[in-house]
């Protein structure tokens, strides 16, 4: 199955020349540590830049260059700042052609739910719920199953619901799986990964093609 740097790497591949591509906190934020140097991609970050790179070496941090989740990362030549207005402003507006979210729970339908457990302190929503409502394309990128061995795909969502049938592609440790019709497709196992594991650890309806390649991480 694949770590962390694993499920980023994979969705590097779905990121196209030419695309503003928004980066939610968790496994998204390594998403840009995997884009080849010789494609033209935009990362944006809602606390308001414009042209994120990877993450900074050991002893390079800037402590006043952050993503949304307060992580130090660098900037691409010719990189923007900005306030936090103009920064939903481009996210309301549809300006941005990919967002990647991570999840606590995803449903068969689509619904999210990633900002709030009951009982637990939360500083706050955040920018998911703007993201969910108005980007267009949305990838999710998580583990299979929680600390418990629990699936966290599901026929629906047990938590508080962050979006409504917005997510169009999850990626996660086992497998690359596309939801339509009120199922889970699978398209892509991951390596050394079986069918049967994939299914085991999927509560909610799943459809399975006849043939399933391997992902290719290369």
């Amino acid at each position: 199955m694949l770590d962390k740097n694993g499920i980023a790497k994979r969705i590097a591949q779905e990121i196209q020349n030419g695309w503003y591509v928004n980066l939610g906190i968790g496994i998204p934020t390594l998403v840009a540590n995997h884009i080849p140097e010789s494609m033209d991609v935009e990362f944006q970050s809602e606390n308001g830049i414009l042209g994120m790179g990877p993450f900074p070496m050991e002893g390079e941090e800037d402590a006043d260059l952050i993503n949304a989740g307060k992580q130090t990362i660098t900037a691409m030549p010719g990189a923007v700042y900005f306030d936090s207005a103009t920064s939903f402003a481009m996210i309301r507006g549809r300006h941005v052609q990919l967002t990647v979210l991570g999840a606590m729970e995803v449903a068969s339908n689509g619904d999210i739910a990633n900002w709030k457990i009951p009982g637990k302190m939360v500083k706050g929503m955040g920018g998911a719920m703007d993201l969910v409502a108005s980007a267009e394309n949305i990838i999710v990128a998580m583990q299979h199953t929680n600390r418990a061995g629990k699936s966290k795909l599901l026929s629906s969502c047990s938590l508080p619901l962050t979006g409504v049938g917005c997510v169009k592609r999850v990626v996660t440790n086992l497998a690359v799986l596309d939801i339509r019709d009120g199922a889970f497709h699978l398209v892509e196992r991951a390596p050394s990964v079986s069918i049967e594991d994939i299914a085991s650890a999927t509560a909610g309806e799943l459809v399975i093609p006849d043939h399933v390649p391997e992902m290719s991480l290369n």
